[in-house]
């Protein structure tokens, strides 16, 4: 089972992404979830987006170590609660992994422009 949770994150230096070119240290609020893994581990993942391709919903979350992209459905239930599915056709994640590759291009190049 998953459990969205939200997290305060200190970020030191200009790696905040806040579109700021100057040392800080502030508060960013990082929307995370946390996965249990088959082992029993739990993962807890910063949510990069949550995205709609052809009327289904998707979320891409980051891997904490490994920091890659993972790509699930998603589905947001009435409850709070938050069901991911594996994408398992190829197809269908290469066509998602477009579209997230899509999505997060134009935000860098919002933040250039910035």
């Amino acid at each position: 089972m998953s459990d969205l949770k939200n997290n305060d994150v200190n970020v030191e230096d200009n790696a905040c992404g806040c579109g700021h070119d100057h040392d800080h240290d502030h508060d960013h609020h990082v929307h995370t979830l946390t996965l249990e893994l088959e082992n029993g581990e739990e993962l807890v993942c910063p949510i990069i987006e949550i995205f709609e391709v052809e009327g289904k919903e998707y979320i891409a979350l980051l891997h904490p170590e490994e920091e890659i992209a993972m790509l699930y459905g998603f589905v947001d239930d009435e409850d709070g609660s938050v069901e991911l599915t594996e994408i398992k056709d190829d197809d269908e994640y290469d066509k998602i992994a477009e579209v997230f590759n899509t999505l997060v291009g134009a935000e860098d190049d919002e933040e250039e422009e910035a």
